[in-house]
């Protein structure tokens, strides 16, 4: 969901007190510590930075606690700050050096959104019958995480999993490489590798793992017809790819053919080849998305 555009202007916006100038301030400290996994964790809470990532994360009710912006970027996007008035979420103006300190970015856009945790447990995702899901297995990059849920995004899938050795999701870096998406589709976090498999098997889902040495050629997978019912991709670690472990849950290994001179593909490029690969074999007459299960 986004927030749809409103003629406005910072003076029409309610600010919540004064402007906050020293960085030191105990709500501002309290928004900081959020940086950091362990704070994240103990409240349940997270930072989006930007106007993307703010935007789209009032989009969902109940989601943004509270939002923090400099003056210009009150004034560049008083729709946003409207729209934050519009659901009772306080509103804290900051100066530059506050900012600065609550930024996790080299050139701060100037909003900043407490966020609580979106995370959907495993149990709801596949009680939805999904039909296309990623499965990030001991992934550790926040960056690749967060573009690999953009992709499952776009591409139309219903659902991202990470298994408990992946990064954390709500990484700031993870959440800028996102884009907005984590806030689009269920993400389910924490969950144990084998239980998962066998969860999106009982759901009915094949589940195909991603790995360069697949014995399995992506399109001869497409041609045969593997990839037009319920899919569950799993991709691994960006360094080590797929543990014996992991490659054994899944029902075959595909590999991203490389038709040049490149080593490889790196891991969020070779998911979102994956992805929209199942996703354009299931819409095809004959795929699994009938008109009763298009989004």
């Amino acid at each position: 969901m986004t927030v749809p555009a409103q003629a406005t202007n910072a003076k029409s916006a309610r600010l919540a007190g004064p402007e906050l100038t020293d960085p030191r301030n105990s709500r501002v400290a309290a928004a900081r510590r959020l940086a950091k996994r362990a704070f994240r964790v103990r409240g349940r809470r997270f930072l989006a930075e930007g106007p993307q990532a703010v935007q789209e994360a009032l989009g969902v009710p109940g989601v943004v606690l509270e939002l923090y912006a400099t003056g210009a970027a009150a004034d560049r996007h008083a729709d946003l700050v409207v729209a934050a008035n519009a659901a009772d979420i306080p509103v804290r103006l900051v100066s530059g050096e506050v900012f600065a300190a609550l930024s996790q970015t080299v050139t701060p856009q100037g909003l900043i959104a407490v966020c609580a945790f979106v995370d959907t447990p495993f149990a709801d995702v596949v009680a939805t019958d999904p039909l296309l899901v990623a499965v990030l297995a001991q992934v550790r990059d926040p960056g690749n995480a967060g573009t690999v849920v953009r992709c499952a995004d776009a591409a139309g899938a219903e659902a991202v999993v990470l298994t408990d050795a992946s990064v954390d999701v709500y990484n700031p870096k993870c959440v800028r490489a996102s884009a907005g998406s984590l806030f689009h589709l269920p993400v389910a976090v924490g969950v144990d590798a084998t239980a998962g498999a066998a969860g999106l098997r009982e759901h009915g889902l094949r589940i195909l793992a991603a790995d360069g040495a697949g014995e399995l050629d992506l399109d001869t997978a497409a041609d045969d017809g593997l990839l037009s019912g319920p899919t569950a991709w799993i991709f691994g670690n960006e360094a080590w790819g797929l543990p014996p472990e992991t490659r054994a849950l899944a029902d075959a290994v595909v590999r991203v053919p490389v038709h040049g001179r490149a080593e490889s593909l790196n891991l969020a490029t070779a998911a979102a080849v994956c992805l929209y690969a199942s996703a354009r074999a299931q819409r095809q007459r004959g795929g699994c998305r009938t008109p009763s299960k298009q989004r």
